[in-house]
């Protein structure tokens, strides 16, 4: 639990400090020094009567009565001293940055729990264990450098990891960007990065806070309060970017539904991400362009101008916003003539617009008003400008530094020569701007900003289904997979229309149930879990001798237990599907279907529950959608139809929550209907 304690002592501890600034209860005081904290400050080192200026005890019973102990004593002392802490000295809060704890063994893990035990029975907060420690406006709580300046404007930044704490920062302040709030949460055996951003967003003021959160996550702990929380920060006109690392699919499970075969981690947290209207980011890189872009004003257009110097570097910009569904218009007509006639012979002014080597810094300001002014098809520009070191380039960012000010349409200065011209741009940052050094790393993170959604509404409204009767079936239902009895009964529970099919183990009784069924059909075998795989469906099946040979091909199987014949549907394969990752809400998956799924990966995911517009973005953002549109003389499917059917396979894992793995696949699609054909699911029980 966050507390005044931690965020503005009045008083601090620090256990273990040294005068070695080198080890890190010495840099730890040097920093809280520094940073100029102006509480009461003390120092527990036995061998010391002074430490670093600082008065220290010799035993812990002779501090005064302290808010926050920072403790950098080996692991096994933490709980007995924290004990003593809370119950002689009335501290609430502790930051340990020993390591030693849950990531060294069970040992570690107990004291962990000894440790978050004794702080929670007075209702205090714990920062760590296996932490750097923390940076608010009041102090410098971190044990590693470079510590930034507090900026209240700049980015709150929250950390797993403590060194990946200190490399954001170390990277972010060479771009200029700047930082407020710092949190190393370390092992987490208290307070969560879920639980830092509760507090923000409890006791967010539009006034006085910073509206940039930066994320760094090796664990999501509590998936529905990230959600929450990030959801409800960026209603009130925060921005959040964060990166997930270990989000790789492999190892984590053997794959035993299509689903299982490409759903992983991933998808889910760029789900839950999209849900939530967080920036999803796979860098430190990518992490700080996202911050950059979060400081510059709104991209509220897909419409982007390129200003340069160089065709190269304008050519793999314009290569990499295209590829994130931005634009580089055409510039013509009569306003792009008459700013062609200010610049050098040879410039060109069709976006991108490349005014020469020899450009100037008057050229660049004319260039931006027309831009701002001029062309109303342009939204925003990025100025890609460097130096050969032949000249001066000051002049070029000082009339750029302006524009940023008072133009009223985003402009991103891309500034790469990071050596030739480092004294101009280092005066550029002074100003308080940030510089995007590379072009094609800021054209992916615009991109990543534009199109990362809005927080999804919190009021979902779900098409009606029969929970009553899919209860009753998951109730009296064994674990693993269903039979296909009681997945056809599902799938009408849900309101999901299936095929019609015969399932039968007998020849004979085949034979005469197929009567009622018009050829071509199709037999797939009853057993294995890959029908394809195991060459265990059968097309165009036109007369009973056909059936007859072909059941018993199919009854050779290994693990064949039955054969299914459904008519032969004609139409456009689709796909859904739901994957459930421990903690989270139900994962839902659509794309093209069949044999493709697999092949081609052509998937989105969202995460339950899921609303009629995320449903349509998420069978609009695949590649493949021009094929559910209809194209090249094909007709297309009843996409309406395709989004309920989401929307459905939402509202049934929200009454099954034991539902671990589905898979429709394929549905098949026409204008008129889209009908399953072939469905798979797994439940599971807890406990």
């Amino acid at each position: 639990m966050v507390n005044k304690q931690l965020l503005n002592p009045k008083s601090i501890v620090v256990i273990g400090a040294s005068n070695d600034t080198k080890k890190p209860g010495g840099k730890m005081l040097k920093n809280i020094i520094s940073g100029g904290f102006r509480g009461s400050l003390c120092v527990v080192n036995p061998k010391e009567e002074k430490v670093q200026g600082i008065k220290s005890y010799s035993e812990l019973k002779d501090i005064p009565q302290t808010e926050l102990a920072i403790i950098a004593i080996p692991a096994k002392y933490c709980p007995e001293t924290i004990k003593f802490l809370v119950e002689e000295k009335n501290t609430k809060a502790f930051i340990i940055i020993s390591a030693g704890f849950g990531e060294a063994g069970e040992k570690g893990k107990q004291w962990e729990q000894q440790i978050k035990t004794t702080v929670d029975s007075v209702n205090g907060c714990l920062i760590g264990p296996n932490c750097i420690g923390i940076i608010t406006k009041n102090y410098k709580g971190v044990f590693t450098a470079p510590v930034p300046q507090f900026n209240p404007k700049g980015c709150d930044l929250i950390s797993g990891s403590g060194a990946t704490a200190v490399f954001i920062m170390e990277a972010g302040m060479a771009l200029g960007v700047s930082f407020a709030n710092v949190f190393s949460v370390g092992n987490a055996a208290q307070t969560s990065i879920e639980d830092i951003l509760e507090y923000m967003d409890e006791n967010f003021d539009a006034e006085t806070d910073p509206f940039i959160k930066l994320l760094y996550l090796e664990t999501i702990s509590n998936p529905k309060k990230l959600l929450k929380h990030a959801s409800s920060l960026i209603k009130k006109g925060a921005k959040i970017a964060a990166i997930k690392a270990g989000s790789t699919a492999e190892g984590s499970r053997a794959a035993t539904s299509h689903t299982g075969a490409i759903a992983s981690s991933d998808m889910t947290v760029r789900a839950l991400f999209n849900k939530a209207g967080i920036v999803y980011c796979s860098s430190r890189e990518e992490l700080l362009s996202v911050a950059s872009i979060f400081n510059y004003k709104k991209l509220e257009g897909k419409n982007i101008a390129i200003i340069t110097h160089a065709g190269g570097s304008a050519v793999m910009l314009a290569d990499e916003l295209s590829k994130g569904g931005l634009k580089v218009p055409e510039i013509a007509g009569h306003d792009a003539e008459k700013l062609k006639s200010f610049l050098y012979p040879g410039s060109s002014v069709a976006n991108p617009i490349d005014f020469l080597a020899t450009g100037t810094a008057e050229q660049l300001g004319i260039i931006i008003d027309y831009c701002e002014h001029k062309f109303e098809n342009i939204d925003a520009m990025a100025v890609v400008f460097g130096s050969p070191g032949l000249f001066d380039v000051e002049n070029v960012y000082n009339v750029l530094s302006v524009k940023l000010e008072i133009c009223k349409k985003p402009i991103f200065p891309v500034l790469p020569s990071v050596v030739n011209a480092q004294r101009e741009i280092q005066s550029f940052l002074k100003k308080g701007h940030i510089n995007f050094p590379d072009e094609v790393v800021l054209g992916k993170a615009l991109s990543q900003v534009f199109n990362t959604p809005e927080p999804i509404s919190e009021e979902i409204s779900l098409p009606k289904i029969d929970i009553e009767k899919i209860r009753h079936i998951i109730d009296t239902a064994a674990e693993g997979y269903l039979s296909a009895a009681e997945t056809e009964k599902i799938l009408d529970a849900a309101g999901i229309p299936r095929v019609m099919e015969i399932v039968e183990n007998s020849k004979e009784k085949l034979l005469a149930a197929i009567a009622s069924m018009e050829f071509p059909v199709v037999m797939k075998v009853v057993g294995p879990l890959h029908k394809s795989d195991a060459k265990g469906v059968v097309l165009n099946i036109t007369s009973n001798k056909e059936v007859s040979e072909t059941f018993d091909a199919l009854m050779k199987i290994d693990s064949a237990t039955a054969v299914m014949v459904q008519p032969q549907l004609a139409g456009l394969e689709l796909f859904v599907g739901v994957m459930k990752e421990p903690n989270f809400n139900h994962t839902i998956l659509c794309g093209l279907g069949g044999i493709f799924i697999e092949v081609l990966n052509d998937v989105s995911a969202g995460l339950s529950p899921i609303s009629k517009e995320e449903a349509q973005k998420m069978a609009r953002s695949l590649r493949g959608y021009k094929l559910i549109q209809g194209a090249r003389g094909h007709e297309g499917v009843n996409e309406n139809q395709f989004v309920e059917i989401i929307q459905r396979l939402s509202a049934l894992v929200e009454a099954a929550p034991e539902i671990t793995e589905m898979d429709i696949n394929p549905l098949i699609g026409t204008q008129r209907t889209i009908t399953a054909v072939d469905a798979r699911i797994k439940i599971g029980r807890k406990g």
